[in-house]
């Protein structure tokens, strides 16, 4: 008793406000803002790779094809017909071949910026026996007092391997693609894609929506009730809800009549056609992918490419503005840390002579030099980027 008097005695309490300052702001945050993916490793290879045609396809077209560009290893004075090296890199590992093991490591070199060989076992002659391609996700570089990578940890699960850089031999080759931020880790094409990667997919998104309600826009259903109130009961609610999503979207339901019933009214919305024209902006985007990864959009089949003359130009382009610079940097890695392993001097190159794609440019480049009488045959050997002498 005595609590109510109090209780009415009192005036009454004012409205409650929010908490927070920053409430308001927080309220407003939702329409109309993008949402762009996550930027790690992972989403990247999920959002991009896994679930996107385009980026799929560039990593596909540049990992394949730089495997498959042939090399040479040779010393200052001869080419090497047979060697140690040609046959680990020809059959590396019993689980893979030569060229699947190429393709990870530019695959993921690609997907990470960051690509890793171990080089396991050791032969007769002091070699290697195996190379594996580890995957770049689960890789981490531990820095030591001085800034330069003194390990790396190789985590699967709750099992970790350190690999030691300051031993005697060095068992991991570490290629990494030029980041200005980060002194540690490589910068993917993927990330510099990645704005374009959600576009493409938002837009993927869009055409499939557009299709599973037979390519055109929703409308309203407007009901007016006998009394003039246009509000519907609970049960009217979700019962018009579940016929809408029973009977009338979807691709199988195209063109079906809808019957309303008393009250119901059907508001047609349509969009305007530049509103229709979202393709435009997924070409826009795929071509976006393509240049971050260098690959001519001719390539890719996609629409409205006219850089390039003919399919031949566009490929041989591909070839030496995008592979070679890729497998060039790989092979001066692989050619500084191999050798140091075997205990040798020597050299891993591309064959530029055996690469099909640039057939045409290298028998114009043997003639000019070939008729260059002013050069001498050590010249000439060295314009082309062969040893001093003829191999014996």
């Amino acid at each position: 008793m005595v609590w109510q008097v109090f209780r009415t005695s009192k005036s009454p309490a004012a409205p409650e406000t929010k908490a927070s300052a920053a409430g308001s702001v927080v309220a407003f945050h939702g329409a109309g803002r993008v949402a762009w993916s996550p930027r790690d490793t992972d989403t990247l290879t999920r959002v991009g790779f896994l679930r996107n045609p385009v980026a799929f396809r560039c990593v596909k077209i540049i990992a394949e094809a730089a495997a498959a560009v042939p090399v040479v290893v040779q010393d200052v004075d001869r080419r090497f017909e047979t060697h140690p090296v040609l046959d680990l890199l020809a059959a590396p590992n019993p689980g893979q071949g030569g060229a699947q093991l190429m393709e990870t490591f530019y695959g993921h070199l690609l997907l990470s910026g960051d690509a890793y060989l171990e080089a396991a076992g050791e032969t007769f002659s002091g070699g290697p026996r195996e190379l594996y391609a580890l995957r770049s996700d689960r890789m981490k570089v531990v820095p030591g007092s001085d800034g330069w990578p003194m390990a790396y940890e190789y985590v699967v699960g709750a099992k970790k391997h350190v690999f030691d850089m300051r031993a005697d031999r060095i068992p991991l080759l570490h290629v990494k693609s030029f980041h200005p931020q980060d002194d540690h880790y490589g910068l993917s094409p993927m990330q510099a894609a990645a704005a374009a990667v959600d576009v493409h997919n938002s837009a993927s998104g869009w055409s499939k929506g557009l299709l599973d309600n037979a390519a055109r826009p929703s409308g309203a259903i407007v009901y007016k009730g006998a009394d003039g109130m246009g509000s519907l009961a609970s049960d009217q609610y979700a019962r018009l809800i579940d016929e809408l999503e029973s009977h009338h979207q979807g691709a199988r339901n195209a063109g079906r009549p809808m019957l309303l019933e008393g009250g119901l009214d059907w508001k047609p919305m349509g969009f305007s056609p530049s509103d229709m024209e979202f393709h435009r902006t997924k070409e826009a985007a795929a071509r976006d992918v393509a240049l971050a990864f260098g690959v001519p959009p001719m390539l890719l089949g996609l629409p409205g490419d006219n850089t390039y003359a003919n399919y031949a130009e566009a490929h041989r382009a591909f070839y030496r503005l995008t592979v070679l610079p890729m497998v060039s940097k790989a092979l001066a890695a692989m050619s500084g840390w191999l050798p140091a392993i075997y205990g040798e001097t020597f050299q891993i190159k591309v064959d530029e002579d055996n690469v099909p794609a640039l057939a045409e440019e290298r028998v114009t480049l043997w003639n000019r030099i070939s008729g260059a009488a002013f050069l001498s045959d050590a010249e000439k050997r060295q314009m082309l980027g062969l040893p001093k002498f003829e191999a014996e």
